[in-house]
């Protein structure tokens, strides 16, 4: 388990779910506003940013994505939001009730964002193997997010033992670091995989398809935390649109993946509203024919029929043989009393 804020998030704890804002606000902090605002309604527990310094994570001749059609070094030097943005989402956040993430993509960004009092960092599946980086993170003593696309269970162990030096809370989320994935190589299962190599971490799932199924089947599959993208127009171009759902579908996953953790039990037993449904639904020994008093009753006599409120079809074979002690009526059920 681990904390974040008042949240508690592991095992037993609501699902932790995450509205990813990426760089859909284009720059503009009124826009990245509104996102709070709307991923606070659907639900979401908390809203991530990312905190870019271009020169800092990366050279500016850095190859293409195929994901974007533009320079990411170029659009990050157009759009990326100031520190002062952060420190301004951060308070609306506190504001409006929901909790503030971060993803750092460089040390220096990370030291930044700690001078914000950030609750916690996210940390990108392509930093995932940045061990000198995540070890000075890991040092400001705060719970880290780690996405692991891209990335081998072995490059995982290196990782995660650095940071257990590190004495880090730690969660690792499936991750496909595909935009979008094909289905088939998000390997679901791979959860349960993560929970059992790594006992002390808390394991979730961050989603990169562009609807809500792969991450109503984490949950199901014992995810603790989702992260989804998310935009306010799908529309608009951006790095981040291929794999973002708009804000009415979060609302849709948050409700859907409340309605699933109530679903999650694993007693079998009956349910107080089964009852009365048990009592017309089941069946119970009938009489086919009239059967007068005195007759030994045959198995062409009777035979099971609803309602459950008779003698239980499962004893049907112990009716067979009796005398009927009275008349009884066809298509009527049977009653012990009137047998002997």
């Amino acid at each position: 388990m681990i904390r974040i804020g008042n949240r508690c998030i592991g095992s037993g704890h609501p699902v932790f779910i995450v509205a990813e804002a990426c760089d859909n606000h284009l720059g503009d902090l009124s826009v990245a506003k509104e996102m709070v605002r709307l991923a606070r309604l659907a639900g979401a527990d908390a809203i991530k940013f990312q905190h870019h310094l271009p020169d800092e994570e990366m050279l500016p001749d850095v190859p293409m994505s195929d994901n974007f059609n533009q320079p990411l070094y170029e659009f990050l030097k157009k759009h990326a939001l100031r520190l002062s943005d952060h420190a301004a989402l951060k308070k609306y956040c506190e504001e409006c009730g929901i909790i503030y993430l971060c993803t750092p993509f460089s040390y220096q960004a990370a030291i930044e964002l700690n001078d914000l009092k950030v609750e916690a960092f996210k940390i990108g599946s392509g930093e995932m193997t940045d061990i000198p980086s995540l070890q000075r993170i890991a040092r400001f003593g705060k719970p880290m997010l780690l996405s692991t696309g891209m990335s081998t269970l072995e490059e995982i162990d290196e990782t995660v033992q650095a940071l257990k030096r590190e004495s880090t809370d730690l969660a690792l989320l499936n991750c496909v670091s595909e935009y979008p994935p094909v289905y088939e190589d998000i390997n679901l299962r791979v959860i349960r995989t993560l929970q059992q190599r790594y006992p002390g971490a808390v394991i979730g799932h961050s989603d990169h398809t562009p609807d809500l199924y792969t991450s109503f089947a984490a949950v199901a599959l014992g995810a603790s935390i989702i992260e989804k993208h998310v935009t306010i127009d799908k529309l608009q171009p951006g790095p981040d649109q291929a794999v973002s759902i708009d804000m009415a579908e979060l609302h849709d996953l948050v409700s859907g993946i409340r309605k699933i953790e109530k679903a999650l039990g694993s007693e079998k037993r009956i349910h107080g509203r089964e009852r009365p449904i048990r009592e017309w639904a089941f069946r119970s020994v009938v009489s086919l024919v009239a059967i007068k008093a005195g007759q030994k009753i045959t198995d062409e006599m009777v035979w099971t029929k609803r309602p459950g409120t008779g003698i239980p079809s499962k004893q049907l074979h112990e009716v067979i043989g009796k005398t009927a002690r009275i008349n009884i009526p066809a298509n009527s059920l049977i009653r012990w009393e009137q047998l002997e």
